[in-house]
């Protein structure tokens, strides 16, 4: 378990929930990074390297929030709600 989430008196289910969340905020933070340096490159080779990283990003994304729904009924309502 790391540092942030050590003295965290949350049952099993929440705190998984905490790390999934946690992840998800980082695949989407690594997608805008990717997507910044493809911007940014000059690089035509580089940026389709960067390119297909940020692809398996958005896939590690989907794949995060398809767990959370399916674990979180109410954050799966809203999506409902919202589709």
């Amino acid at each position: 378990m790391d540092d942030k989430h050590k003295n965290w008196k949350l049952n099993k289910e929440d705190l998984d929930l905490e790390f999934a969340r946690d992840s998800l905020i980082e695949e989407l933070e690594a997608i805008n990074n990717y997507q910044a340096r493809i911007d940014e490159s000059k690089n035509k080779e580089l940026r389709k390297l960067l390119q297909q990283n940020m692809d398996e990003e958005k896939e590690h994304a989907a794949m995060l929030m398809e767990w959370i729904r399916k674990n979180d009924k109410k954050q799966d309502e809203s999506f409902k709600k919202h589709d």
